[in-house]
């Protein structure tokens, strides 16, 4: 069973996820206007995982919880000492999912993409990541 650890920038928050498989753990860019909000940058980089495979083993995460623009809760966890972003999930996915943020991860090799969401947003200078499929949007 690999498991797989990670930590915030300051290390107050460590975690580990536990997973019977590599394939357990899907790895995807989300171009979405969210996530470029929330990263910082042009995508976001999640790990979507088992909830029960993320354990907190050291210190709290500190929960926000708001409207990601469509009527749909999204939470988002992070460390309220170094302002890390861990972890998100939207309202639907609550009870069975966590999309770990990469960066995070003591490796961030160990679990590479296999998808690209909102790929209609992409920056117009980003390449594809070959090898993985793609979703113009989510239409849920």
């Amino acid at each position: 069973m690999p498991n797989y650890t990670g930590s915030c920038y300051c290390r107050a928050i460590e975690y580990e996820l536990q997973l019977s498989s590599p394939d357990d753990a899907r790895t995807s860019l989300c171009h979405c206007r969210n996530c470029n909000k929330a990263f910082g940058t042009n995508y976001g980089l999640t790990t979507k995982v088992p909830k029960e495979s993320f354990h907190v083993t050291k210190g709290e995460t500190k929960e926000h919880a708001a409207d990601n623009g469509t009527g749909v809760t999204l939470y988002r966890e992070f460390c309220d000492i170094c302002g890390s972003h861990i972890l998100e999930y939207g309202e639907a996915a609550k009870d069975k999912f966590r999309y770990v943020t990469v960066g995070t991860l003591d490796d961030p090799n160990a679990l590479p993409p296999k998808g690209e969401f909102f790929c209609k947003s992409r920056a117009n200078w980003m390449p594809e990541i070959p090898d993985v499929f793609y979703k113009q949007e989510i239409k849920e």
